[in-house]
């Protein structure tokens, strides 16, 4: 038997669904400004410093407008081609946003390294910190409003981009610290010195939002989840219930689809077999406020489970019950598990 359910209503999914559009576009309108104000500060300035976070300005532009075409796609509903929809773009655009920044990282060091070499008279560098400083804290506060939405959404995107943003900000710190160095010392190969720094820090960030975007194009098991869903069955379960295996999870975009095996008496009947089923899926949208697609395939019991099986009253008894069939995380996973 198959069976297949969202957790949430239309109304509230397509509320979910434009919030995250809104909140990418919002995003990349700042990223764009930000973008202008900080290349006008570098052309003011001539600090290879400053070029370091114009550079992962470009980076930030590129990856918002690829954000926000991956997540229209992602919120287009499902296919004939596409059974389980379009969210797993999300991760794409993630890993593309890793991999640009890790680029950028590498260029910043490039010519950091070829700067030190050959050194430029750095000019207003006091405006020059000024712009950086007030692009430091709108990076920010943007990136809290993007992770925050992409948390509360299920928005890889939002919250790999928000994570970036942040990271900018903290890198930024730093900066303005180096540059009012550079600005009382006079030493300019402190200029490049600072650039080779946070070029090295841009590089650690992309890794960091590449390996955990690979696992998800990956189709990596959610361990956290995966216990959660878990823990939920063993707290409610039916006394119908004399086992579940095979249980799979997969994310794509804003949503998990879970499937498993269920083990039920052998005598039941389809329709109270179906219920059983809706059980399974109502409990666990009840406890876990997700947007989740379930698949339920029903197993007839053995007499070996005698022994495992709570009702009692049971006429095709051969065994007396002995103990419930316990749902660790190791034994609900496993594709044969219709033994006790």
């Amino acid at each position: 038997i198959s069976t297949k359910n969202r957790t949430h209503n239309r109304h509230y999914l397509l509320n979910n669904k434009k919030m995250k559009l809104i909140v990418q576009r919002r995003i990349v309108i700042f990223s764009v400004i930000l973008f202008v104000g900080k290349f006008i500060a570098y052309y003011l300035t001539n600090s290879v410093g400053i070029l370091t976070d114009a550079l992962e300005s470009t980076v930030n532009v590129l990856t918002g407008f690829i954000s926000l075409y991956s997540i229209s796609i992602a919120l287009k509903p499902r296919d004939a081609n596409h059974p389980f929809g379009h969210g797993k773009i999300e991760s794409l655009s993630a890993s593309i946003e890793g991999i640009l920044i890790l680029l950028a990282g590498l260029i910043i060091i490039f010519e950091a390294i070829k700067r030190l070499f050959n050194p430029i008279e750095i000019q207003q560098l006091d405006i020059g910190i000024i712009i950086i400083a007030v692009a430091g804290i709108i990076n920010y506060v943007l990136g809290y409003y993007s992770i925050k939405t992409g948390r509360k959404h299920d928005s890889i995107a939002l919250v790999s981009g928000g994570k970036h943003l942040q990271s900018d900000t903290y890198s930024t710190i730093g900066l303005v610290a180096g540059l009012i160095l550079l600005l009382v010392t006079k030493l300019t190969w402190l200029d490049s010195a600072i650039a080779i720094l946070f070029g090295s820090i841009i590089i650690f960030t992309g890794y960091k939002i590449l390996k955990e975007t690979t696992s998800n194009l990956m189709d990596e098991a959610d361990i956290k989840v995966l216990k959660e869903i878990v823990e939920i069955l063993s707290k409610n379960k039916s006394k119908h219930w004399i086992n579940i295996h095979n249980l799979k999870l997969i994310k794509y975009g804003d949503t998990y689809h879970i499937d498993c095996d269920l083990t039920l008496p052998w005598f039941m009947n389809i329709s109270d077999a179906h219920k059983e089923s809706d059980l399974v899926m109502k409990i666990i949208s009840d406890n876990y406020h997700k947007n989740i697609d379930f698949t339920i395939h029903t197993d007839e019991c053995k007499p070996d489970l005698c022994r495992h099986c709570r009702i009692l009253d049971c006429t095709f008894r051969m065994q007396e019950f002995s103990t419930d069939v316990e749902w660790t995380l190791d034994k609900i996973i496993k594709t044969t598990g219709n033994k006790g």
